[in-house]
C-alpha cells in the first residue's frame, strides 16, 4: 500500500548507512526476502511486477525495520465521515 516503507541499516565499515525502500504509488507494496545470505527488499505492483529492488549482504545488515502505513478500521472511517460505509453522499 502506498506509504509502506522498509528501513535497512547496514554496516559500512567504520560507520552505518541507512536505506529506505518506499511504496511510492497507490497499489504498490514493499516485500522483504532473505535468500542465500542476501537480504532483498522490493517495491512490487498489484500484478506482482517488481519496480525496483535493493539487495544487501545479510552479514552486513544490522537492522531491518518494516513500517506499514496505519490502516483505518471501519468504525474509524464511519466516525470520520459521519455515515456508514458504502453510502454515497451524492445520491442523497
Amino acid at each position: 500500500m502506498k506509504g509502506d516503507r522498509v528501513e535497512i541499516v547496514v554496516d559500512a565499515g567504520d560507520t552505518t548507512r541507512t536505506y529506505e525502500v518506499v511504496a511510492s504509488r497507490a497499489g504498490r507494496r514493499v516485500e522483504t526476502a532473505v535468500r542465500r545470505g542476501v537480504v532483498e527488499v522490493s517495491e512490487v505492483t498489484r500484478s506482482g511486477s517488481v519496480v525496483r529492488t535493493a539487495r544487501f549482504m545479510a552479514t552486513r545488515v544490522l537492522a531491518l525495520v518494516e513500517q506499514p502505513v496505519p490502516r483505518e478500521e471501519t468504525g474509524e472511517k464511519e466516525a470520520r465521515t459521519g455515515r456508514p460505509l458504502g453510502e454515497d453522499p451524492e445520491t442523497e
